[in-house]
């Protein structure tokens, strides 16, 4: 991508901090997983092209997207299945929040399969991710209309649409939603979604009023 392209030089400090292959290597051993979703970062690098600069990363090779098997399932994934990809999420999310880092974007088109292994799930794209605690200093919560309704609207965090940077409970928040589509194939809000404070209401109702709010809606799951 372009050399001032934000995001991709984001997701490149997070892979050059926090995602060094042996890094994740002793925190597998140490939490005794086989499987860590982070993709592997392999290197990175400029090159020039008809007068332009652009900066390009090089990672493993992965499988198909989360989002189009979904579709291919109907919408909906069984209760089994959504289960399973929250506790490999749990586990992703557990070691980039250790490493001072939170993704900020999760959504099933963020979640790729492996390609030689289609049973492991990796999270990628992180453009959107945020370093929330350099060197242990942990950012003050801050909130700014001007940056609100940041991320993908139909899952940000309420956080988020309040304009207040990425954070662990949001990125565990961002996560929940997605799981609540997964599992009943849709989101209260999916009809708001040119409205983001609409959207933003809705959520904040929903949490609110958690377990209730959910408990009401179908989820029975699919067949996948």
């Amino acid at each position: 991508e372009y050399l001032e392209n934000g995001p991709l030089f984001s997701e490149l400090k997070f892979y050059q901090r926090a995602a060094k292959q042996e890094q994740i290597r002793k925190w597998m051993d140490l939490k005794k997983i086989r499987c860590l979703g982070i993709p592997v970062f392999w290197g990175s690098g400029l090159a020039e092209y008809k007068g332009k600069s652009y900066r390009f990363m090089v990672m493993e090779r992965l499988g198909e997207d989360l989002q189009r098997i979904f579709v291919d399932c109907g919408s909906r994934f069984k209760k089994e299945t959504v289960l399973q990809l929250g506790a490999r999420m749990l586990d992703t999310l557990e070691y980039i929040h250790e490493n001072e880092y939170v993704h900020g974007d999760i959504k099933a088109a963020n979640l790729l399969l492996g390609y030689t292994n289609p049973h492991e799930v990796y999270l990628a794209d992180y453009g959107l991710s945020y370093r929330y605690c350099p060197n242990g200093n942990h950012k003050q919560y801050q909130e700014n209309p001007r940056k609100g309704h940041n991320g993908t609207i139909e899952f940000t965090s309420v956080d988020a649409h309040k304009g207040a940077a990425p954070s662990r409970r949001g990125d565990l928040e961002i996560l929940g939603y997605c799981m609540l589509q997964w599992l009943c194939g849709k989101l209260p809000w999916e009809q708001n979604l040119k409205d983001p404070v609409a959207v933003q209401a809705a959520k904040t109702r929903l949490m609110d009023e958690l377990p209730d709010s959910v408990m009401k809606w179908d989820s029975s799951g699919g067949s996948c």
